[in-house]
C-alpha cells in the first residue's frame, strides 16, 4: 500500500480528496480471497469520472460478486503526477491504494475522443508497456469500452480488447472465463482467442487492415462482424441500491437514476441516438425503488433523471407524480435533464419546481425550421416558443440554448435564422406577462461545431475548415450584439481533432503515441491542450488530420469501424444521409417504425 508515501506527497497538491479513497460506500474486501481484480479507469479527473453513471453501474456489479473486487481509478492532474514520479508512486486503485500494474484486468470507459492520450498516459504512471504487443503475461489485460468504442481502431495498438455495446452481462461473462483461464494456467493469446468467442467482444491482434493508395481501406480480414451487446430487458438489469459519496465536490453531486436506454428521435447527427437503440423503458415502480435506496444510501438532496430524452418515458407524469411526492415530502431538489422542449408542458414545471430552481436548458439546434428538418430534429419553431412561454410563465428569467455551426447544407441565412429565433424568445419573455417588463432576461448560447461520427447518417459528412467555422462565427457575432445574449463556442482545434480520432484507422494510432509523448494529455482541457504537437504528430506520421475530419466519404468505402455491427444497418444510415440532402424528415420510432435494423427488440 502506498498510504504512507501518500501522506507525505498530499499536502503538496490540489484537492487531495481527489486521491485518497476511503469514501462513503466504497467497496474493500480482503485480497487474499480474491480471484479476479479489476481496475475501473476513466481516463479524466475524479470529479468527471465519479459523476458518469455508467462507471456506478459497473462498479457495483463486479463488486456485488465475492471474489471479484473492482477499484476506481481516475486521470493525476499534473501536480499530482509530479509528486507520484518523483516518490515512485505507481498509478494505485482507490480502494486498495495498491498499484494497478498488478491487477487482472485494467478497463478503461472511453466517452471522449480527447481523452485518449490520457488512457497512454495513465498506462505509464501505471509502470506498463503501452503497446499490447508488448505485453506478453496474462495479466493485467487491458480492455475498453463505452461510447467510443465504436470505432476502437484508433487505440487497437494500446489494447487487448474491447466491449461493443453494453456492458452489464458481457463483463462478468469475461471476468468468469479469465478466472478459468488463469486457474489452469492459460496464456495471454489463449484467454484472447476463448474472449473472442463471447458476442459483443473484439479483439484487434486478431484482424488485419490493408490499404488502398489513396488511403482509404481496401480490406479488413477477416470479416468476421462483432455484433454488439445489449440488455435486453433493462428492468432485469442490475441497479446500485448506492452510490460512492465523495469527500469533495464533483460536477453531478446527486443521485442519478436510468429511466430509458435508447431513443426514438433518429436526429442525423446524435451518435448516442443510434448507438444505444433499442428503445428500452425501466418501469415506473423499480425507479421509484432504485431512487428511494440511493436518497436513503447517500443522504443525496437532489435526484436527476438519466436518458437520452427524459420526455419520451410513456409514463413522464404519473412518474413525477409519485417522484415528488417522495422528494417534496424529504425536500430533495429534482431535476429532468436531456428534455426535448417539444416534451415540455406545463404539468411537468409544476412538478419540476424544485427546492433550488435554476434555468432551463433547450436544444434548438438549428435556426431555420429547413435545417432542423435536414437533421432531422423534428421540432418546429412554435414548439420552442411554447416551451419557452411554459418556462417563462413559471416563473423562469434564464434560458440556456444549444446551437451547431457547420451542419450538413447549412447556409448564411439559416446562421441568421439563430438570431430570429433569439430575439423572438426575448420578445416572447416580454410579453407573456405584464410582470416581466421589471425583470431582466438572460440566454446563454452556446454554438458548438458540427463533428461527423461513426454509426450515425452524417458519418459521410465533412467537417468544415477552419476558416469557414471562423466566417460563420463572426457573421453570427455581427448580426447578433443584444446584450441579453451571452454566447460561447466550441474550439475549433478541439473539433477537427474529435473528428479525425473519431473517423480515424488504426494508422492514428502511433499518431496518439507520438503525441503523448510530445507531452499531450488533458487535451479536452483548454489550458492543457497542445494542438501543435497533434498537428506536428500528424504530419511526422506523414497522415493529414484533413483526410479523416474535412473528407466527405462515399457510401461504398469501407470504413475503419466494418467490423463493428450497432445493429442499425449501414443501408438504413445511407437512405437517412439521402432523405437529409432531400431536406425530408424522419418520424419518431413511436409514430413509425423506419426500419433501422433493429427490429423487435425497441419497446416503442
Amino acid at each position: 500500500m502506498y498510504s504512507d508515501k501518500l501522506d507525505k506527497i498530499l499536502p503538496n497538491v490540489q484537492k487531495p480528496a481527489r486521491y485518497i479513497g476511503g469514501e462513503i460506500n466504497s467497496v474493500h474486501k480482503n485480497k487474499n480471497e480474491i480471484n479476479v481484480r479489476f481496475a475501473f479507469c476513466f481516463p479524466e479527473i475524479y470529479e468527471i469520472g465519479m459523476s458518469h453513471l455508467g462507471m456506478k453501474i459497473l462498479y457495483s456489479l463486479k463488486n456485488n460478486i465475492e471474489n471479484y473486487w473492482c477499484e476506481r481509478v481516475f486521470m493525476p492532474l499534473p501536480d499530482m503526477a509530479a509528486e507520484m514520479q518523483k516518490s515512485n508512486i505507481f498509478l494505485y486503485g482507490l480502494e486498495s491504494l495498491e498499484p494497478i500494474r498488478d491487477f487482472d484486468f485494467i478497463g478503461f470507459t472511453l466517452q471522449y475522443e480527447l481523452t485518449y492520450t490520457n488512457v497512454l498516459a495513465m498506462l505509464d504512471m501505471a509502470g506498463l508497456p503501452l503497446l499490447t504487443k508488448e505485453r506478453t503475461n496474462l495479466y493485467p489485460i487491458i480492455i475498453g469500452g463505452g461510447p467510443c468504442a465504436c470505432n476502437p481502431e484508433p487505440l487497437a495498438d494500446f489494447f487487448d480488447l474491447f466491449v461493443i455495446g453494453e456492458g452489464e452481462e458481457v463483463n462478468i461473462e469475461l471476468l468468469q472465463i479469465y478466472e478459468k483461464c488463469k486457474a489452469e494456467g492459460k496464456s495471454k493469446i489463449e484467454f484472447l482467442e476463448k474472449a473472442a468467442q463471447i458476442e459483443g467482444i473484439y479483439v484487434p491482434a486478431l484482424y488485419n487492415i490493408t490499404y488502398k493508395n489513396d488511403s482509404t481501406i481496401k480490406n479488413i480480414t477477416p470479416e468476421k462482424v462483432i455484433k454488439k451487446r445489449i440488455v435486453k430487458d433493462i428492468n432485469t438489469a442490475p441497479a446500485p441500491e448506492k452510490f460512492i459519496v465523495p469527500f469533495c465536490e464533483i460536477v453531478h453531486d446527486r443521485v442519478i437514476s436510468e429511466i430509458l436506454r435508447g431513443c426514438i428521435r433518429g436526429c442525423r447527427f446524435c451518435q448516442a441516438g443510434f448507438i444505444y437503440r433499442p428503445y428500452r423503458e425501466r418501469r415506473k415502480e423499480k425507479i421509484m425503488e432504485n431512487i428511494k435506496s440511493l436518497c436513503e444510501n447517500t443522504g443525496y438532496d437532489e435526484v436527476s433523471l438519466s436518458s437520452l430524452s427524459t420526455g419520451d418515458y410513456r409514463e413522464i407524469e404519473e412518474l413525477l407524480t409519485d417522484l415528488t411526492k417522495y422528494t417534496d415530502g424529504k425536500n430533495i431538489n429534482l431535476s429532468l435533464p436531456s428534455m426535448r422542449i417539444d416534451s415540455f408542458n406545463n404539468e411537468i414545471l409544476r412538478k419540476v419546481k424544485s427546492v433550488r430552481k435554476s434555468g432551463l436548458t433547450f436544444a434548438p439546434e438549428a435556426g431555420t425550421q429547413r435545417l432542423r428538418d435536414v437533421i432531422n430534429k423534428n421540432i418546429t419553431e412554435e414548439d420552442i416558443l411554447k416551451g419557452c412561454k411554459i418556462a417563462f410563465e413559471g416563473g423562469y428569467t434564464s434560458v440556456k440554448l444549444y446551437f451547431m455551426l457547420g451542419l450538413p447544407g447549412e447556409t448564411d441565412e439559416d446562421i441568421k435564422g439563430i438570431k430570429v429565433l433569439i430575439e423572438k424568445i426575448i420578445d416572447l419573455f416580454y410579453s407573456t406577462l405584464e410582470r416581466n417588463k421589471s425583470k431582466p432576461i438572460s440566454i446563454s448560447v452556446t454554438l458548438s461545431t458540427f463533428v461527423p461520427k461513426p454509426f450515425t447518417p452524417f458519418e459521410f459528412e465533412p467537417q468544415l475548415s477552419r476558416d469557414e467555422i471562423i466566417r460563420r462565427r463572426k457573421y453570427l457575432l455581427s448580426i447578433l450584439k443584444n446584450k441579453k445574449v451571452k454566447i460561447s463556442w466550441s474550439d475549433y482545434n478541439s473539433s477537427i481533432l474529435e473528428a479525425a480520432l473519431a473517423r480515424g484507422d488504426r494508422r492514428l494510432g502511433q499518431v496518439i503515441l507520438k503525441a503523448w509523448r510530445s507531452g499531450c494529455r488533458l487535451d479536452g482541457w483548454e489550458e492543457h491542450f497542445q494542438f501543435q504537437e497533434w498537428e506536428k504528430a500528424f504530419l511526422d506520421c506523414g497522415l493529414d488530420m484533413a483526410f479523416y475530419a474535412n473528407r466527405k466519404r462515399e457510401y461504398d468505402e469501407i470504413p475503419p469501424w466494418a467490423m463493428i455491427d450497432t445493429l442499425v444497418s449501414r443501408e438504413f444510415l445511407i437512405a437517412e444521409n439521402k432523405r437529409a440532402h432531400e431536406g425530408k424528415t424522419t418520424p419518431s420510432c413511436r409514430e413509425s417504425c423506419a426500419g433501422c435494423g433493429i427490429g423487435g427488440a425497441c419497446d416503442v
